[in-house]
Parts: C-alpha cells; sequence; structure tokens
C-alpha cells in the first residue's frame, strides 16, 4: 500500500510480513478489525478503568493493582521477560463550568502529538465521560457566514479556543446530565476502516496492546512472561514504572510503545533500547528493549495501521514475550463507555427529530443532492409524493392550490462538500470546496468519497481519510486532499473519477431534551419544515396557489433556485426562502447581529447579503406568527438565499428561518423547538 507524499516513503509488505501472514501459527482473522474495537475504548489518563473493566470481562485473567495497571503472569521460573504497553491515552478535562452551560478544557498528560491536535477538535463531536456514562456535545466553531467578510483567526487553534457545548442553557442543567470538574472529554470517533488500514486517535498503541492481549493468551516456551497493560504512560510512564518496582527484577523489560524511535521501517525491530523514564531505585532489569508498528499520519485523529505491519508487529511481540508455535488469535473487545440515560419523552419535538435524522444523516454535495432529494420525496405523504416532480435543474417541486396569489416556499437540498479534481498514481487525491466552509475543520478527519448509483448491496462510497499536514505555518491548509489507501488503479476501477463528491462521516444526535446536533442541519431542517407543514394543510380550502421547492446547488451560487424562478417568473407574489439564520449565540461571535438566540423561535431574516425583506412584510409575518402564538424573532445575519434571485421578477422575498450556532461545520446545533415554530409558521403563511 502506498503513503501521500507529504508522509513518509510509500510503503509495500515486506517479505517477512508476507511470510508471517501466511504463517499457520497465526488466525488469518483481520488484525485491523479487532485493533478497530481496541480504538474504541475510552481509556483518558487517570480514567483508565473505563477501558480496563471492559477488558477484564471479556479477556479473563487480568489483575489490576493500585496504579490501574493491568497485568497477568504465564510460566515460572527463569528468564522473566516483561513485555508493556501504553494502554491510557491523554485527554482533555473538564476545567471550568460557565454560566451560560459550556464547558472549557485542559489538557491531561503530555503525550506525543501532532500540534494541530486541538485544532482537529474544533468544530467536532466529543464525549464526555460521567460517572453515569458519557455525554454527548459539540466542540464550538465561529460561523463561517459571520466571518466571511472579517479578519478571520490565522493562528493555530489552542486548547485556549475551546468551549464544549452540550446542549445545555445552564450550569445548573450541566450539572443535572451529570458532568463534574476533571471529567475527561474525547473525541467521539467511528470504527474506522480503510483500504488494509483502521484509522483512529492513538491507534498505533492501540494496535500494541492488541498485540499484547494476543500473546497474553500464551505460555512461553520457556520461564515466566508478565504481560502489563499499562496505565498513566502520559505521565512519563509512572504506570509501567511502579509496576517494575513491584515485580523488583526482570531478565527483559520490552515496552511496546510505536511513540517511541523511528517507525518509518515495517515494525522496530527487537534491539536494545533505553527506556524513556528512570527505573526504580532498587529494581534490577538486565536488558531492555522498545518496539512498536510503524503508522501512518501518527500523532493526529487520523493515525492509522496496516494490516500486514500489525501482524509484523504481532510476531515480534510473539517473540519477545518467549511463545512459540501457538495459534495466535486477536483479541476482539465488545464494548465502549455507554451514553448516559436521557430523561426523554415522546412530545411534539419527536416527529422533529425523527425526520430531522433522516435528513440530515444523508449526503448531498452541492450538484450531487440526488440522495438527499429522494430521502425527502420518500418522506412525504403518498398524496403529496404523487404529484412532485423533478424539473430539469434537479429540484423537487410540490405545488398545490388555485392559480392565484401564488407563495413559494423554497429550501435547499444540498449541503457543503468537495468534488475530486485529480488523482495521484498514488491514491491520493486533489480536492476543491462546494460551498464556503473553513477546510481546517476537514483536515484530518474520516472521508466518504462516494460512488456513481449501485445495486443495493453494494457499497455506495470508499472510506479514506483527510491527509493532514506534517508542517504547520497556518491555521487553515492551503490544500485539501484525502487518502484512501488504495493507488490510484484501484480507486479507478471502483469508478472514482474528476468531478465525483466527497464529505466526512456525520451521524446526528440529539443533545438533551430539546438540542440536536449534525452536519448539514443546514438546510436539512429547511426541508423538514417544509414536510412537516403539510399535515397543516388542507389542500381543498387553500386561498392561494401554493409552491413548495426543495432546491439543488443552493450553496454554489443559488443555481437551483435561479431555475425556478425563471420557470415560474412573474406569476409569483411573494417567496420565502426557508433557510439558517446563522446565530451569534455562541461565545466565539460578536454580539453586533445576527442576535437570535436558539431555542427562541424561528426568525424572520430581514436582512442578509442577498436581500431585504419589506417593512409592511416583515410586520404581516410578525402579525400572523403572533395570531398563531408562534415564537417568533426578527434579525439581520450574513448569506445568502434562494429567494433573492426571484426579486428580479417582482417577487418579494421575505425569507424565515430557525436560529443555527457554528454554522456549516460538523459541529451545527440548533434548538428542535425552533424547526417545530418554523413548521407552523410555513403552513400558517401558506393559509393566510
Amino acid at each position: 500500500m502506498l503513503l501521500p507524499k507529504a508522509w513518509p516513503a510509500p510503503w509495500a509488505l515486506s517479505a517477512g510480513a508476507l511470510l508471517l501472514m501466511a504463517a499457520p501459527a497465526l488466525s488469518q482473522r483481520r488484525a485491523v478489525d479487532a485493533i478497530a474495537t481496541w480504538i474504541a475504548l475510552d481509556a483518558p489518563v487517570g480514567h483508565e478503568e473505563l477501558a480496563t473493566d471492559i477488558i477484564r470481562r471479556e479477556l479473563p485473567g487480568w489483575s489490576r493493582d493500585r496504579m490501574g495497571n493491568l497485568l497477568t503472569r504465564r510460566g515460572t521460573g527463569a528468564p522473566r521477560r516483561v513485555v508493556a504497553c501504553p494502554l491510557d491515552q491523554g485527554a482533555y478535562v473538564v476545567s471550568a463550568i460557565t454560566p451560560s452551560g459550556y464547558l472549557r478544557l485542559h489538557g491531561s498528560g503530555n503525550p506525543r502529538r501532532s500540534s494541530l491536535w486541538d485544532q482537529f477538535h474544533e468544530g467536532q463531536r466529543v464525549r464526555v465521560l460521567t460517572r453515569a456514562g458519557a455525554v454527548q456535545g459539540v466542540v464550538a466553531v465561529r460561523s463561517v457566514h459571520l466571518w466571511r467578510r472579517r479578519s478571520a483567526d490565522t493562528l493555530v487553534v489552542s486548547v485556549d479556543d475551546l468551549w464544549v457545548d452540550i446542549g445545555a442553557r445552564t450550569a445548573a442543567e450541566v450539572r443535572a446530565r451529570g458532568i463534574e470538574m476533571l471529567d475527561a472529554v474525547v473525541r467521539e470517533w467511528p470504527s474506522w476502516r480503510y483500504g488494509e488500514f483502521v484509522a483512529g486517535p492513538g491507534a498505533a498503541a492501540r494496535a500494541a496492546c492488541a498485540a499484547v492481549a494476543a500473546a497474553s493468551r500464551h505460555t512461553p516456551a520457556s520461564g515466566e512472561t508478565v504481560y502489563i497493560l499499562a496505565a498513566q504512560s502520559a505521565f512519563n510512564h509512572v504506570g509501567l514504572a511502579a509496576a517494575l518496582a513491584e515485580l523488583g527484577s526482570a531478565d527483559t523489560v520490552t515496552l511496546v510503545d510505536p511513540s517511541i524511535g523511528d517507525t518509518t521501517e515495517s515494525v522496530q525491530s527487537r534491539r536494545p533500547f533505553p527506556l524513556p523514564f528512570n527505573l526504580p531505585t532498587g529494581v534490577r532489569v538486565q536488558a531492555t528493549m522498545v518496539l512498536g508498528a510503524r503508522s501512518a499520519f501518527r500523532g493526529t485523529l487520523a493515525e492509522s495501521v496496516q494490516e500486514g505491519d500489525a501482524r509484523v508487529l504481532l510476531g515480534e511481540v510473539l517473540e519477545a514475550a518467549g511463545v512459540t508455535g501457538a495459534e495466535v488469535t486477536w483479541p476482539f473487545l465488545r464494548g465502549t463507555t455507554p451514553l448516559a440515560p436521557v430523561a426523554t419523552r415522546r412530545d411534539s419535538l419527536t416527529p422533529v427529530a425523527d425526520l430531522l435524522r433522516l435528513l440530515a444523516d444523508e449526503y448531498g454535495v452541492s450538484g450531487h443532492e440526488e440522495p438527499a432529494r429522494n430521502a425527502v420525496r420518500n418522506a412525504l405523504p403518498a398524496w403529496a409524493r404523487a404529484i412532485s416532480r423533478v424539473d430539469t435543474a434537479g429540484n423537487l417541486i410540490l405545488a398545490m392550490g388555485p392559480e392565484r396569489d401564488t407563495v413559494v416556499f423554497v429550501a435547499h437540498l444540498d449541503e457543503i462538500g468537495f468534488e475530486v479534481t485529480a488523482i495521484s498514481a498514488d491514491g491520493q487525491v486533489s480536492l476543491r470546496q462546494r460551498g464556503g466552509f473553513y477546510p481546517s475543520l476537514f483536515e484530518g478527519q474520516p472521508a466518504l468519497l462516494h460512488l456513481p448509483a449501485r445495486p443495493q448491496d453494494t457499497a455506495s462510497f470508499i472510506r479514506g481519510v483527510f491527509v493532514p499536514r506534517r508542517a504547520v505555518t497556518s491555521k487553515q491548509p492551503r490544500d485539501v486532499t484525502a487518502w484512501f489507501g488504495l493507488d490510484s488503479s484501484a480507486l479507478i476501477a471502483q469508478g472514482v473519477a474528476v468531478g465525483r463528491s466527497l464529505t466526512s462521516w456525520k451521524r446526528s444526535a440529539r443533545l438533551g431534551a430539546t438540542r440536536f446536533t449534525a452536519r448539514s442541519i443546514d438546510d436539512r431542517a429547511g426541508s423538514a419544515a417544509l414536510i412537516l407543514a403539510l399535515p397543516r394543510l388542507d389542500r381543498a380550502r387553500l386561498p392561494r396557489k401554493v409552491i413548495f421547492v426543495w432546491s439543488v446547488r443552493e450553496e454554489t451560487a443559488l443555481a437551483g433556485a435561479a431555475a425556478a424562478a425563471a420557470t415560474f417568473g412573474t406569476s409569483v407574489t411573494r417567496v420565502h426562502a426557508v433557510d439558517t439564520f446563522v446565530s451569534a449565540d455562541s461565545p466565539l461571535e460578536s454580539a453586533r447581529f445576527a442576535a437570535a438566540p436558539i431555542g427562541r423561535g424561528a426568525v424572520v431574516r430581514a436582512l442578509d447579503n442577498s436581500s431585504v425583506a419589506p417593512r409592511q412584510e416583515i410586520d404581516r409575518v410578525v402579525r400572523i406568527a403572533r395570531q398563531q402564538r408562534i415564537p417568533l424573532q426578527v434579525g439581520t445575519t450574513n448569506g445568502g438565499n434562494d429567494g433573492s434571485v426571484f426579486t428580479r421578477y417582482g417577487v418579494v422575498d421575505v425569507p424565515i428561518a430557525w436560529p443555527l450556532r457554528y454554522s456549516h461545520s460538523p459541529a451545527e446545533l440548533i434548538d428542535l423547538g425552533d424547526v417545530h415554530a418554523l413548521a407552523r409558521l410555513v403552513a400558517a403563511l401558506a393559509r393566510y
């Protein structure tokens, strides 16, 4: 397999690796599948019991000492060998809870990491590990719309810039969710395998511990082997040092730690190497060795280990442990820190959350909206689905009511993302942005390359990672590339070509009772509001023609709406773009404008960068909302809206919206009550 040029030289499986993979003593179960289950373990330094409880339950025979290390012994007599790996991970801890319900963070431990480690967390999903389980949240990021025309930060993000939003309004709500000071905070990372690789935070260290655990099931041919899954490695390996102090002596100590030394070779062979810490006084060790599998993108969230290298590493660990001729299998673990229970009940917001999850989890980069369009069409009531149509631009259109006083409601289907512009020989894919966003939010994250429509039982995407920079001179990368563990010929054989769309993995989540987060809430919430308005409309009693448009290519110059405007032209009286109100409701934003807090209702987007609504039309919407007891705000924000392209035909544009935090990021966050209010407002404006 090859690696992008910006990282260590491309490698292929060595002859030794090929022989080892074929050896009958090693099970042919995929190493990367097992390692993925180890990467999923939460083991923040000082909280290693979150992982060791799972390991002890699923792999009997391990005992835990007072430092939190796991130990098991095999064999007796001399020589005495110690084979150890670092189990813990450096993490953040909650260092402050603000009155407005945000969490501030502080780093824990001193692991070797990329200089972009903090920045990789900006705008991403995280998990707060409480006594009752994990609480999901997002790390805040400035909304690109509100900073597009101002000087944005150029400095790389540090821990000082990280604010965690769990969907709470006050410090009391945070504590009611079970969050306390010093609770650990970790990146929420999917099980991610691509090509012959597995990726995730600390992937190489977890591969090391999986190999040590595999070897620990076997008795050495002679002597005794003590296996240690060490705690508190992020604090200069104090856990391992304490375990050695308890043992008193050993003939050899082998530390399987890929963060030490050079890992450009397939595996660091066992050779005399000083341990990265001083042995406690009185501990006698005759020889110390260090080994570990090499990794791609070392020290990043996307750190990757190759199947063949993991198998070579296991062979080296077995040799260090004195194990020969055994049938060795990789240990799989089932379990990670479960989500803390949230007291929710089915209420008026449940249909909103269910529909929004359905739409937001679908993919549809601008210009590639078919999956999102199909999801919307399938979610329509049967009668609406039967009369809906797709125009030549790709917009989904639903028209109802008599031919007079036509009003159009338009929400867009597309989301931000990338398109492939070139494929290099080693399989690295060059990209261009589709829509406006900070490319740093994708760097070092999972990547999904979307393929043409395929039969239902075949994959519709190829997994990979967005390549992180090795040398950092500014916050934003100049170019964004992705890699899939395959060379160009393999990619092309699977249907990859210039122009294919590419995104990152996503999964929506409800935060507490009313908050919701996902990438592409903009504008799947607007699309959902139109669908949710339909049951409130009696087609036979509509006083006017009502046209719902789910438009394409809004993120790229409002192209779909422009086609719809040309079709309907002067027959339209007014248009309501149903889209995001990018809100300054965040400690990262200026409160000078866009002051529409989430949780206080829908919004009339009275002024943005593309249109201004007439005062009398704003008053009309406010009056109708008041009559229907719909919570409504009025504000001004940045960005353009689909309705603005109708104005050249003499159509009045009155955009309506819901407030959104962290626009055009994986951390977009809303209050479901605002979308519920927006759906009610759409129905009211159609009727009155």
